[in-house]
């Protein structure tokens, strides 16, 4: 089973090291697959005042370093093709952002640098239409792919989870993950800022295993509170290794394990 896994975005030089020592003690006990997650720039903000992150080459240092210390591999987003280079030197998957995920370039870019790469499903995308992503990067030669299911617009405000997506992506043959937590945003509010139900997150978690997803996606934060992006989604950390039980039992028996 697969887990990427960790907070949202770098926010300082201390946290994110927190978090990665914490899911990496649990990943190893649980016997999971563990990708350390974290956004080195949040590039999709709604308001111009809202948290983007620190000076770029630092947060991507820290994320070579996360890797380094505690022998992890590490993952982060990419919104221009012109990233995916520089990027490739500091981490050991990409990510394309659900909003991006039909931009031609950033898939090719990012294809070309041998990298995996976790294309996740747009809020506008049918399951059956990401199989055009997933071309666009093997005609770079790289086979090397996943998808994450991340929940689908519903009028302006909601996200729904339909979970027939996973089974239905999982035919083209590439691993498909679930994203718990962006899943549960409820985006688009007046005030600009992006807010959400994390109660919901182990229904979504655990429901997407059931449906047969090959792991979980899900940001994870010390002070969900005080977070300075998806404050109202993150799950806390000191609930990740209850949350994580629960999800790889039900792995283990979907799967006949």
């Amino acid at each position: 089973m697969w887990l990427i896994a960790g907070p949202c975005v770098i926010e300082d030089d201390k946290m994110p090291f927190i978090v990665a020592k914490k899911i990496k003690e649990i990943a190893n006990e649980l016997g999971i697959n563990f990708i350390f997650k974290s956004s080195y720039l949040k590039a999709n903000r709604s308001r111009i005042d809202s948290f983007t992150g620190i000076p770029r080459v630092t947060a991507l240092e820290i994320l070579k370093e996360i890797h380094n210390q505690y022998q992890i591999p590490v993952i982060t987003d990419v919104h221009e093709s012109w990233e995916c280079e520089e990027v490739a030197e500091y981490v050991d998957y990409l990510q394309i952002p659900a909003f991006l995920c039909r931009q031609t370039e950033l898939l090719i870019s990012a294809g070309k640098t041998g990298k995996p790469i976790n294309i996740k499903k747009g809020q506008f995308m049918s399951p059956e239409s990401m199989q055009f992503a997933i071309e666009k990067v093997i005609k770079t030669g790289n086979d090397n792919i996943f998808l994450t299911e991340r929940g689908s617009m519903f009028g302006y405000y909601d996200l729904i989870v339909d979970m027939t997506a996973i089974p239905r992506m999982k035919s083209f043959g590439y691993p498909v993950l679930i994203d718990a937590t962006h899943s549960v945003q409820m985006p688009n509010r007046n005030d600009g800022v992006t807010h959400g139900q994390r109660d919901y997150v182990p229904t979504i978690a655990l429901a997407g295993i059931a449906a047969g997803a090959d792991g979980i996606f899900m940001e994870i934060h010390p002070d969900p509170a005080k977070a300075l992006s998806d404050a109202e989604t993150q799950w806390p950390l000191d609930q990740a290794y209850d949350l994580l039980v629960k999800i790889k039992n039900i792995f283990l028996t979907i799967n006949n394990l």
